[in-house]
């Protein structure tokens, strides 16, 4: 060790070590390398024990039902889809399953994801219409499709004839209020940019000549004068869901419906392996939450598993991912949890206030943990 060099020269009687001041100046060292390790580790440690169940935010009863499955037996991938079935049926928060985030045209559609951190296969679904079960459908994917994803309709047809029920109105009287005040109040806020009408309903038409050439890609193409959508974990969500299982297996999944009024067709980033979730059980795993379409360009949990495969705390991998793309997007909204393969867990978020939720052997029930926002600083 580095010490050791120095602790020779103040050494005075050997035979008296733990008197001399070579033992007060090791246990000094002991003490700063421990604070040290803590300040840039900073995760919360499970025991070392598994199983482990970790959510994006207090989804308590999603955790519970990953957790009654993982702890009886079964694979990360089944609690997986478990936990996130939990959900959609309760429709957490309004933001995953059914009934909730009407697109401009007032319909409710489903992403979901689920991913094998053992053999690295991935399933989803995005855009899908009619069929509430959204990671059910996206297992299905994985398991009889040589896909990674299927989109629209066409995967609502599939899922389908592979045995979920459907056809489904996926709207509630909620969720039609929410769209009909809304166009009452002409569309505002919405997705849209750079098109006419600015400050009403459509339809649509580009406000500059779509043959226009510019001189310049430096600077980002800004908002309209419309009013720009303000994401919140009322208006969009969702649930990211890793379990390890008693064997160290690791999955992960994901499910939402997507951003309230999103223009129809958008894709979230729900349904992308990398963005809202990945794992990989020789490393650990993430899920993410927030904008996607602005998370999913930096593929936030893909970078906190690399991170922690090249030796980087869970902490500091959350906060780095979180960075990365706060210093390219300073007003974006998004949260990461990071879990590696030990079970020492961490989060990081930007934006608002993010909390998770973890179930392991050493807890009677599931805790809930709330991380500040990551700020940004400049050199």
């Amino acid at each position: 060790m580095f010490y050791r060099p120095l602790c020779a020269q103040i050494q005075i009687n050997p035979l008296r070590v733990m008197s001399t001041n070579c033992d007060k100046f090791l246990v000094a060292i002991f003490f700063v390398a421990t604070l040290f390790y803590a300040v840039l580790g900073d995760g919360i440690k499970s025991g070392g024990k598994l199983p482990i169940v970790v959510s994006t935010w207090p989804f308590l009863e999603a955790v519970r039902s990953a957790w009654r499955s993982v702890d009886s037996g079964f694979s990360a991938l089944d609690s997986v889809v478990e936990g996130c079935s939990a959900c959609e049926e309760l429709r957490c928060d309004g933001t995953v399953g059914p009934g909730g985030s009407p697109d401009e045209n007032g319909e409710t559609t489903i992403d979901a994801m689920i991913m094998n951190g053992v053999t690295m296969e991935v399933g989803a679904v995005a855009s899908m219409r009619y069929v509430s079960d959204g990671i059910k459908a996206a297992r299905l994917v994985m398991q009889h499709t040589k896909h990674t994803m299927l989109v629209g309709e066409q995967a609502s047809i599939f899922a389908i004839t592979m045995g979920l029920p459907g056809p489904t109105n996926l709207s509630s009287e909620e969720s039609i209020d929410k769209w009909t005040n809304w166009k009452k109040n002409k569309c505002q806020p919405n997705f849209r940019k750079n098109v006419l009408p600015i400050d009403d309903c459509g339809p649509y038409h580009s406000s500059t000549n779509i043959d226009e050439k510019t001189c310049s890609n430096v600077e980002r193409d800004g908002l309209d004068e419309s009013l720009s959508y303000q994401f919140d974990v009322h208006n969009h969500d969702t649930i990211s869901l890793a379990v390890i299982d008693k064997n160290g297996h690791i999955a992960v999944g994901t499910s939402t419906n997507g951003a309230t009024f999103k223009i129809p067709g958008r894709v979230g980033d729900g349904a992308i392996a990398g963005s809202s979730a990945y794992a990989d059980s020789e490393v650990g795993a993430c899920g993410a939450t927030g904008d996607g379409d602005i998370m999913m360009r930096f593929l936030p949990c893909y970078q906190v598993v690399e991170s922690m495969r090249l030796g980087m705390e869970p902490k500091l991998a959350a906060q780095d991912s979180i960075l990365r793309i706060a210093r390219k997007y300073p007003d974006f909204v998004g949260a990461v949890f990071a879990v590696d393969k030990n079970g020492v867990h961490a989060g990081a978020c930007h934006g608002w206030t993010f909390q998770y939720s973890v179930r392991t052997p050493d807890l009677d029930d599931v805790a809930v943990y709330t991380v500040t926002p990551e700020i940004l600083t400049t050199t």
